[in-house]
């Protein structure tokens, strides 16, 4: 795996229980005005969430909280399975999600789009760089004939390609799955906070 180019979190950037609580409405409101720029939806059953170190470390705060997890130990297991989200350098990470709400629909597009994960990219005046699921991810699957209706995807940029996307024209997210061809342009919000990602420039934000 890339390291994450921000650096991995770690035990000191995870508040106990009591001090998040504290800060947890104002944190949590912060947390998802950037996800607003994050988020991005691809056609009408697909969206993708581009993780940093705030959306990584609200989700093991969230996860803390809800299981009331309070030692060094168990909070460390969270941290090892949620940095494999950060981003590493030139790098976009993204949570897929195939949202489908109900059996039907679940039954008929999850073996339809098979290979999915290998099969979405950010196009580039032309240029696209692939999707590359998450190793661990990715080895721990084990059903062929149906996929996941989450995935963790990586796109990993050349130099070239980083200069490309801020000086382009259109960046855009394709799929070229042949169940699920679409493509959603990128709205300059989301590139700005992307190309901030790329450049290696995004700030986390203040927690407590």
């Amino acid at each position: 795996m890339t390291e994450p180019a921000a650096g991995a979190l770690t035990l000191a950037d995870v508040l106990d229980l009591r001090a998040y609580e504290r800060v947890r409405e104002d944190y949590r409101a912060r947390v998802i005005a950037r996800k607003r720029n994050r988020r991005v939806g691809l056609g009408p059953i697909m969206t993708l969430v581009f993780e940093c170190l705030d959306t990584v470390r609200f989700q093991v705060q969230e996860m803390a909280r809800v299981e009331k997890i309070i030692s060094d130990e168990a909070i460390q297991v969270e941290l090892d399975v949620y940095n494999r989200l950060l981003p590493g350098k030139r790098e976009l990470s993204a949570t897929l999600f195939i949202e489908l709400t109900s059996d039907g629909a679940l039954r008929e597009w999850l073996p339809r789009l098979v290979g999915i994960e290998h099969q979405v990219g950010v196009w580039i005046d032309g240029d696209v760089v692939a999707s590359v699921p998450e190793a661990q991810h990715a080895a721990a699957l084990t059903r062929e004939s149906v996929t996941p209706a989450v995935h963790y995807l990586r796109f990993g940029f050349t130099e070239a390609q980083v200069a490309a996307f801020g000086d382009a024209g259109e960046v855009a997210l394709v799929s070229t799955h042949p169940a699920y061809e679409v493509r959603t342009v990128l709205p300059p919000g989301a590139r700005d906070e992307l190309l901030g990602d790329l450049l290696g420039t995004t700030k986390p934000l203040p927690i407590g």
